[in-house]
């Protein structure tokens, strides 16, 4: 697929950069440009050498501002549920992806756009940036997970507060409530996130990818369960070259190198 309306580019050895790419719509989300996410995050998904991706937006004014109202406007309940199950589709294997996945937050983050950012591991943000859930004042809910990532994040009584009053949340109370890991200024944003990606992309992969699997897999288990996949997961690294070479490198005091076997 030729990419109309984002790029995915490896910024560094292991590290690729997803950028939607459309600053004049404030990055919206139609369906095309879903359709080129779902086919970017397949690319990323099959890409052995991958180890990081960040996510962000084109433009010093939004990372995604919402959905495309333009093309939402006209559409017939059908169709609707047609694109509320697209948009989902995309949330869900960004969130399956088994390497980290860090969204950087670059402006407005409204709608469509906030639940881009939470279908990622964790959130870096400018201090600029602006989140939301303003579909009720569209006369609508969320559709692309909004209420249920947000839950998760900030709990029941925050979330229920910022999808029913569609109040948006500026980047400190962001990182106050939960939903954002870090604040910097805007020009530092893209090169913190690059950082981040090398700080991880140095480590196991396998054993970045259990950690990844048990943390969301355990979030839906209840604590004794929860600790039975952790162990499960654990005793199969044993198995892995990467685990061997860790604690060798670890005992012969040198740096390890993992190869994600």
């Amino acid at each position: 697929m030729t990419y109309q309306n984002i790029i995915l580019e490896h910024a560094e050895p292991g590290i690729c950069v997803l950028t939607v790419n459309r600053p004049k719509a404030l990055n919206a989300l139609n369906a095309a440009t879903l359709d080129e996410l779902a086919d970017a995050i397949a690319r990323v998904a099959e890409d052995s050498a991958a180890r990081v991706l960040l996510v962000t937006g084109a433009g010093d004014k939004a990372f995604v501002a919402g959905a495309d109202i333009s093309a939402m406007q006209t559409m017939s309940a059908l169709e609707a549920h047609a694109f509320s199950e697209k948009g989902q589709r995309v949330m869900h294997a960004l969130e399956a992806l088994p390497i980290p996945v860090i969204a950087l937050v670059n402006g407005y983050a409204l709608g469509g756009g906030c639940e881009l950012a939470m279908a990622c591991d964790w959130i870096l943000a400018s201090e600029r940036a602006v989140f939301g859930q303003p579909e009720v004042n569209l006369g609508i809910p969320p559709g692309f997970g909004g209420t249920q990532r947000l839950a998760r994040l900030t709990g029941r009584a925050r979330a229920l507060e910022l999808v029913t009053t569609g109040r948006q949340v500026k980047a400190d109370e962001a990182l106050a409530i939960g939903l954002v890991n870090q604040l910097m200024p805007a020009e530092q944003l893209m090169g913190k996130g690059l950082e981040t990606a090398r700080l991880l992309a140095s480590k196991a992969p396998v054993a970045i990818r259990a950690c990844k699997q048990a943390v969301q897999r355990g979030l839906d288990l209840d604590l004794a369960n929860g600790c039975v996949l952790e162990t499960n997961l654990f005793a199969v690294a044993f198995g892995t070259a990467d685990r061997k070479e860790g604690m060798t490198a670890f005992l012969e005091k040198r740096s390890p190198k993992f190869e994600g076997k």
